[in-house]
């Protein structure tokens, strides 16, 4: 089933308020595996869950919480905002009861995905997470793998992005739509964005032969893409943040570029000198493609 709503917008939680700025649900989105939540937690607030047929992984936004569940318990951040720092985050199968309190005032991305197979719960540190500049010039952007396709899970695929003030990223536009390995593999996929300042703002489009739809996204915004090339721009003087969650039937981030901009990827010009947006915890710096 294709998706026809692209663009869907966050509900405004106070600081000192619990609850969901986000919960969309397959049904909801109109797919068949990711559900994308947003939680807040106010300062010791406790959230219980349990997903019987849905991994589960849990990225720490803003805030500090401990987390528990049968024979462990951790305690996870802090992390002042998504551009202060690298990502905590908590892996949990399908079948997994667990139980958060709040240590500060929190705000949690809870990202799941249909899953069959059993996977060890794992908590991911800053230090375990990637690090990439990829592209160059004004399309080059900072890429933080969380869960990558060598992270023991079932079909969660997460990573976060960082764009600098009017740069292009998810460039050359591309897709990952079909099931055609190792070329391309067909996967959903969530963008949720966030901006420092409240005026923050760029452009996302999707597009197929058939459709072609672009929007303006904002602080809070997610846009879900089930099928179609797809790139992003922020606009001047507004560095960007988003967190893609993907999930297909294969453990693969595959994805076939728009051949009438394909090209662009095999000459990237020197990377933008403003990378990384946020530096990775004792890691030497490196490049990529």
């Amino acid at each position: 089933m294709r998706t026809q709503q692209l663009l869907y917008r966050s509900a405004k939680i106070g600081a000192a308020r619990t609850g969901a700025s986000l919960n969309l649900t397959p049904r909801a989105l109109g797919w068949d595996r990711i559900h994308f939540a947003v939680r807040h937690l106010a300062p010791g607030a406790a959230w219980s869950g349990l997903s019987r047929d849905e991994e589960r992984c849990l990225v720490l936004l803003r805030g500090s919480f401990d987390i528990s569940w049968k024979g462990a318990s951790h305690r996870i951040g802090p992390r002042a905002d998504v551009f202060s720092g690298y990502p905590h985050a908590v892996y949990l199968p399908a079948r997994t009861p667990f139980k958060m309190v709040a240590r500060r005032g929190c705000e949690i991305a809870d990202c799941r995905a249909r899953s069959r197979e059993a996977f060890a719960p794992r908590v991911i540190r800053p230090e375990d997470c990637g690090y990439e500049i990829r592209g160059g010039g004004n399309a080059t952007r900072q890429i933080v793998d969380i869960m990558p396709p060598a992270f023991a899970a079932d079909r969660l695929l997460i990573c976060e992005v960082y764009t600098p003030s009017g740069n292009w990223s998810s460039y050359p536009p591309h897709k990952h739509d079909t099931d055609d390995p190792p070329r391309e593999v067909d996967l959903e996929e969530i963008y949720y964005f966030r901006y420092k300042e409240p005026d923050g703002y760029g452009f996302h489009r999707v597009y197929t032969n058939r459709r072609d739809q672009t929007v303006r996204v904002t602080h809070g915004d997610v846009v879900a893409v089930r099928d179609g090339y797809h790139p992003f721009v922020t606009a001047y003087g507004y560095d960007a943040y988003y967190l893609n969650v993907l999930a297909g039937t294969r453990r693969s981030m595959a994805a076939r570029d728009d051949p009438r901009y394909a090209r662009f990827r095999h000459d990237w010009p020197p990377p933008d000198t403003r990378l990384p947006l946020v530096t990775p915890p004792g890691r030497q710096l490196a490049t990529g493609t």
